[in-house]
């Protein structure tokens, strides 16, 4: 008996434990962007949320630039850099490597311009699918990646750290998406 008791208190123990060592800022950063690498239901949700609201792409360029999206989650690394807490407060600085998908969007606007004639219809206007097949062919093409910095911010509600709503530049970091 003083075994199974004993036996019990350390399982008791080790869940307290692991559970008060999970509750860092860090920690909790940490869990997020894993959330991303494992392309779990709630990032998913917010993507297709996010794509679904685009009135400019037809459905199959939304579901062409939803896969690159999720090839760039799963693909995304990060170094913890720093973690600074004041209070109830906390900033957690991350360096993320990504896909530099804004490094193809700019090429591809910068071709456009220079070849307008390539992506012409018959009344000389642009053909947006034209050009949009364009651009994601060479979104699919990337390779280069880029480094970004994010400070997450988070605050203590209750004795758990949160982590704030992010910005759309953060958004924009992790998508590959920020322009310096």
């Amino acid at each position: 008996m003083k075994k199974v008791l004993m036996s019990l208190f350390i399982v008791l123990f080790l869940l307290t434990g692991c559970d008060k060592l999970m509750n860092t800022p860090t920690k909790k950063v940490e869990l997020l962007l894993g959330k991303y690498q494992k392309l779990d239901s709630d990032v998913l949700k917010q993507l297709d949320d996010s794509i679904l609201s685009d009135t400019i792409l037809t459905k199959e360029e939304k579901e062409r630039y939803q896969e690159l999206l999720k090839k760039q989650y799963k693909n995304l690394t990060y170094t913890v850099k720093n973690e600074a807490i004041d209070g109830k407060t906390a900033m957690v600085e991350v360096e993320i490597e990504v896909y530099d998908y804004n490094k193809a969007i700019t090429s591809s606007e910068e071709y456009l311009l220079n070849n307008q004639s390539d992506f012409q219809d018959e009344t000389g206007n642009i053909n947006s699918v034209k050009y949009n097949d364009y651009k994601l062919n060479e979104i699919e093409k990337m390779k280069d990646r880029v480094t970004y910095t994010i400070n997450f911010t988070l605050s203590k509600i209750d004795e758990e750290w949160m982590v704030d709503d992010m910005t759309d530049t953060e958004r924009q970091k992790i998508h590959g998406l920020y322009a310096y």
